[in-house]
């Protein structure tokens, strides 16, 4: 029975074999004859269709914002230098890296001890001059005196002579009394002359006398002005930059000690090519006066200001290209010299203009949009202008169109696609502010309190929101970049 058994099992498992086999074999031949057959006919393709994003072309008036950087500085700047040389015995409380000074405050002092003493000179000599001047004077008025008495005495002797003459005629008189007559009126004309001479003598000494007054009053200004010159005052209000001076620091005459800004007075510089500042001139050619927004970007939080347009360079520098415009700010809150902002310039506006991302126009100037049976037409547009990630374009035959918003390799004109038309509203946006934990959030405001280059009141605007429940995301992940985080 054992036998039988296994002989049984043996038979069932070789028939089993036999039919797997022969199961094989016919699916093989099966396969044979369809590749047999179509070997014989053309293979039949089908056609590619690619998915892609596209959008409603919206053309309408657009204002191009030109965009370029430049540089803050103060249209007041003052060089402050020794104006005398010595040694610095008084420094102004506020005369130090940043210092705020007031129009008219004093600066410094230098040792007026020698400037002092040339002053008190100099205020001697004047003395001795008038003195001079005054005696000079007396001496004019005594020899007019003797010059009018001369001329009474020869008065007396004309008379004398006359009275001689005529006692003469009558008999009465000598001949030798009248030549003493004549004696005596020769000698008191001589005295005339001889006291004429001391006038003229003594106006000569008071001209000079005069003069020299003159000179010593000169000389004395000249020692005032150099005794002030030991002490230097703010010309206007500001704040003071580049200190190098001390008290007790001996310095020499013209030495540069620092520089005062006004912090009140800046404009931005920035240059533009020569295409963007042709966009910018009137009709009449010239360049006119242009609202202007100067954007700080201080870790995410953006420092904006209003500025006007106001003049350009008066030539273009060795080695530079395009133009230097400056702008003046109205409000420069926050701002300081040196900083490097962004400046948006509005240009005129363009009529008939479509908005559409940079990545929708190709190399070639074309455009793919959406045919019959979403089939991709090529269209060519004129590029107007570039706005960052976006371009200006004008066409024809764009009104009602919808275009692909990436052009890819694969794509070109005559090829389906399979349109996403992506819902604005549903579009996943990332979140404008964000929940802090309190490690994260000690972190950050650690970071910004030990930033001495970010304005105090952008310290403390930007510790604020850092201390609400939701933190701006932008502010967070610009200050961490800048932490290397």
């Amino acid at each position: 029975m054992r036998f039988f058994g296994r002989a049984v099992i043996g038979l069932f498992l070789t028939a089993l074999t036999v039919g797997l086999l022969a199961l094989a074999g016919y699916t093989t031949y099966g396969a044979l004859q369809a590749r047999w057959a179509d070997e014989g006919r053309p293979p039949q393709g089908r056609e590619r269709v690619f998915a892609v994003e596209v959008a409603p072309i919206a053309l309408g008036e657009e204002t191009p914002v030109l965009t370029a950087f430049g540089e803050i500085l103060s249209r007041r700047t003052l060089e402050l230098r020794a104006p005398a040389e010595g040694t610095v015995v008084e420094l102004a409380e506020d005369f130090e890296e940043g210092g705020a000074v007031e129009e008219g405050q004093l600066l410094l002092r230098i040792d007026p001890f020698e400037a002092q003493s040339a002053r008190d000179t100099a205020a001697a000599d004047l003395q001795d001059a008038e003195n001079e001047l005054a005696e000079a004077e007396r001496a004019l008025d005594l020899a007019e005196e003797e010059v009018d008495a001369a001329r009474a005495q020869a008065t007396l002797r004309a008379t004398a002579l006359t009275r001689a003459q005529d006692l003469a005629e009558r008999g009465v008189g000598s001949a030798a009394a009248v030549e003493t007559a004549e004696l005596a009126l020769a000698t008191a004309n001589q005295a005339i002359l001889s006291q004429r001479r001391a006038l003229a003598q003594a106006e000569t000494r008071l001209d000079n006398a005069g003069t020299a007054l003159e000179r010593r009053r000169i000389a004395l200004a000249e020692a005032e002005r150099r005794l002030e010159q030991t002490e230097l005052y703010a010309a206007f209000t500001g704040v003071l930059t580049d200190v190098d001076v001390a008290t007790g620091r001996l310095v020499g005459r013209n030495e540069r000690l620092g520089s005062l800004l006004d912090n009140e007075a800046l404009e931005v510089a920035f240059r533009v090519s020569t295409a963007q500042y042709v966009r910018l001139l009137e009709g009449s050619g010239q360049l006119t006066e242009r609202p202007v927004r100067v954007i700080l970007d201080v870790f995410g939080l953006d420092v904006q200001a209003n500025a006007t347009l106001t003049r350009e360079s008066g030539a273009v520098e060795e080695g530079q290209t395009g133009r230097l415009l400056f702008a003046r700010l109205d409000a420069p809150r926050g701002m300081r010299v040196g900083d490097f902002v962004r400046v948006e310039v509005d240009e005129p506006p363009l009529p008939s203009v479509a908005r559409l991302p940079a990545t929708a126009l190709g190399s070639d100037g074309l455009i793919l949009v959406l045919g019959e049976e979403d089939v991709l037409e090529a269209v060519p547009v004129e590029l107007m202008r570039r706005q960052g990630n976006d371009v200006l374009v004008r066409g024809e035959g764009l009104r009602d169109r919808e275009v692909v918003l990436a052009r890819t390799p694969v794509l070109g004109e005559g090829i389906r696609v399979s349109p996403i038309r992506p819902d604005a509203a549903d579009a996943e946006e990332e979140p404008g502010t964000i929940a802090l934990d309190p490690e994260r959030r000690a972190r950050l405001i650690s970071f910004v309190e030990g930033n001495s280059f970010i304005p105090s009141d952008v310290r403390d605007r930007m510790l604020r929101q850092l201390n609400e429940e939701e933190v701006p995301a932008r502010m967070v992940a610009r200050i961490e970049a800048r932490m290397g985080s």
